[in-house]
């Protein structure tokens, strides 16, 4: 297999698990060039230079964008025009309109493009996917998730984000979809500000409870909280005609420790870089396997568009406070 030619765009958080995965865990691909003029870029060792340089460099076959949200989509169609493969972070772009359209010029240009919904390459997340497609629970009746955040993000954060339901509880609308291998039909969602008024002020929320109903008539339940003061708090559970499996909290060890006053382990693990390291190198792998065979890949702008939309009509049904069909938002 010859080595993939990459180039990344954001080097940011995600950014940095992306790349130092490819340089140093997938031998594979390697990364050419990165771009960020918000970041040091001393200390990747690659070229560096602007997206436009990533775009006309003649060996680049793919990129990867990681950069501010706003920016997504003008990249994706970018990458598409010069026949450039994309892997993107979520969500692809805030509006549904804009979604279609660059999904519309991606379709045309003939390229891969692959979203970074991250969780689905969680091995505990698979198991359960894997013991529903299977049939081992049965006919699934009830998915739950529960998603908390150790603390909310810096203000300036949140104004660009789009909101929680966009920014944090996409995944949990992606993962419900993926987990039970429906659409879902209709949102209701119940939301309220409880850690800060900066958040309240920013037009955001930081807590939810958001009930979906699918096409055949079962149901998910989520629950977020943008501040958890004990840890990253990622659970799921499917329940089915046939029984049920739940995954529990990563922590750093299984230790528990009894004494006279009580019963005492550690906390889940921090936050998403630490709970979900290798979900982002096994997506990563998917994606530069699919270039490298022509297979399709698992997650893309269908995905996102469908997320959206169910992001869209939460925040419908908070401002109108009514169950939401997901016809209603769509384009």
């Amino acid at each position: 297999m010859k080595t993939l030619k990459l180039g990344l765009i954001g080097f940011g958080r995600i950014g940095k698990i992306h790349f130092y995965n490819i340089q140093q865990r997938i031998r594979e691909a390697e990364i050419l060039m990165v771009s960020d003029p918000a970041a040091d870029l001393s200390e990747t060792g690659v070229a560096t230079g602007t997206p436009d340089d990533i775009l006309e460099h003649p060996e680049i076959e793919a990129v990867i964008v990681c950069s501010p949200t706003d920016t997504h989509a003008d990249f994706v169609e970018k990458c598409a025009a010069k026949g450039k493969h994309i892997f993107c972070e979520k969500p692809l772009d805030l509006s549904l309109e804009r979604i279609s359209r660059t999904l519309k010029l991606v379709g045309q240009s003939g390229v891969k493009l692959m979203l970074g919904f991250n969780r689905r390459f969680d091995a505990n997340f698979l198991k359960i996917k894997n013991l529903v497609t299977s049939g081992s629970v049965g006919n699934p009746h009830l998915i739950k998730i529960t998603s908390r955040d150790p603390g909310p993000p810096p203000l300036s954060y949140l104004k660009e984000s789009g909101g929680m339901f966009l920014d944090m509880t996409i995944h949990d609308f992606d993962m419900a979809r993926y987990i039970m291998g429906k659409e879902v039909k209709q949102v209701y969602a119940s939301a309220a500000v409880f850690w800060g008024e900066d958040i309240r002020a920013a037009g955001d929320i930081d807590t939810a409870v958001i009930t979906l109903k699918f096409e055949d008539g079962s149901m998910a339940v989520i629950d977020n909280s943008r501040k958890a003061v004990y840890g990253y708090d990622q659970r799921l559970e499917v329940f089915g005609s046939k029984g049920m499996v739940n995954v529990d909290n990563n922590k750093p060890d299984n230790h528990f420790f009894y004494n006279e006053n009580g019963v005492h382990s550690a906390l889940p693990l921090h936050f998403f870089l630490e709970r979900y390291t290798e979900s982002y190198l096994y997506e990563m792998r998917e994606f530069i396997k699919a270039l490298a065979t022509g297979h399709d890949i698992s997650v893309g702008g269908s995905d996102a568009l469908q997320a959206t939309l169910i992001a869209l009509a939460a925040k419908k049904s908070v401002l109108e406070n009514r169950p939401v069909d997901i016809d209603e938002v769509r384009p």
